[in-house]
């Protein structure tokens, strides 16, 4: 009988337990009530909210929150039982959450119930008890997840952020290793253009028969080439200059012949211009190689006696 009795009283304990946790969760939702100032008010309810002088108190019908504050001069009793037996005196410490309250006070200039008198009953207060020592363990292990939850959240936004800074260094890194490739490549093309050459133009310069000496024809066809060129954007320029000679004579002499008349025109480009040796491409005579006109006639004779002079594009130092 009396183990039937205890789970009985067990079951309704928990069930008054959670019953007063969902109000008090409810509770934060409700209104507080703002009491007059000075206006006498006696109020029961639930303490849903305590702290050391103060606490928040829910209506019985479940409305309204009052804050209830306690002073020096509060006296926390239990009810009176009976004509002659009085209410037992408690410290303020046993007024509990979850405990069920009557409390005598006055309103003060912060709307607040300043008690006088807290009375509850003895029962109730061995329920609050034994809600306070069911939830303690909770609210703290609450609290405890709660901390470890923003530790969590801390981390992961710290490990969000290096993930961020990695990212960045990371694109940076590819950014640069894109550049230095690009920049090695530029290189490479370069060095492999140094011996790929472009033609700009060609410039003849004729020649009498036998003769290697310039004449003012030649000389008028070089200083209209060079003002030309004095136009143009040069970086990457190079001089190839090639000696020609029609078919009079013998190959030896017309080799040695071409040769002189290269000679000559790179003289009058060095002693009149100023050209630079060094974008001077080996020179060379050709001889009666490469004829532009048949040697049979006079006019086509007078076409192969010639020097070249090409202006070339070098595509390494010209990038």
């Amino acid at each position: 009988m009396r183990t039937n009795n205890f789970k009985s009283m067990r079951i309704a304990l928990f069930g008054l337990i959670f019953g007063m946790v969902g109000a008090m969760a409810i509770s934060a939702q409700l209104p507080t009530a703002n009491v007059p100032d000075g206006s006498k008010l006696t109020m029961k309810g639930i303490i849903a909210v305590r702290s050391p002088d103060s606490f928040v108190m829910r209506d019985i019908s479940n409305t309204t929150l009052y804050i209830v504050q306690m002073t020096g001069d509060t006296e926390v009793k239990t009810h009176r039982k009976g004509v002659f037996r009085g209410g037992k005196e408690y410290p303020e410490s046993y007024l509990l959450r979850g405990l069920r309250v009557e409390v005598d006070g006055h309103g003060n200039g912060d709307g607040h119930l300043v008690a006088s008198r807290i009375r509850f009953e003895e029962d109730d207060l061995r329920t609050a008890q034994a809600l306070q020592t069911t939830l303690d363990p909770v609210e703290g292990q609450v609290k405890d997840n709660a901390a470890n939850i923003a530790a969590n959240k801390e981390r992961i936004a710290a490990g969000e952020e290096n993930a961020k800074k990695m990212s960045a260094q990371i694109d940076e890194n590819t950014a640069m290793s894109a550049e230095a490739m690009a920049q090695a490549n530029r290189a490479n093309n370069r060095i492999n253009g140094l011996d790929e050459f472009e033609v700009i133009k060609t410039i003849t310069v004729p020649f009498a028969t036998g003769r290697y000496t310039l004449g003012p024809q030649g000389k008028k066809i070089i200083d209209e080439a060079a003002a030309w060129a004095k136009t143009q954007d040069r970086k990457g320029w190079m001089v190839e200059i090639v000696g020609y000679a029609d078919s009079s004579g013998n190959s030896a002499s017309n080799r040695t012949l071409s040769e002189k008349r290269a000679s000559t025109v790179i003289g009058y480009l060095v002693g009149t211009y100023n050209m630079q040796l060094s974008r001077l491409v080996q020179p060379f005579g050709a001889g009666v190689d490469r004829p532009v006109a048949p040697n049979e006639t006079a006019a086509g004779r007078a076409q192969n006696r010639r020097v070249e002079i090409r202006l070339l594009l070098n595509k390494g130092i010209a990038g």
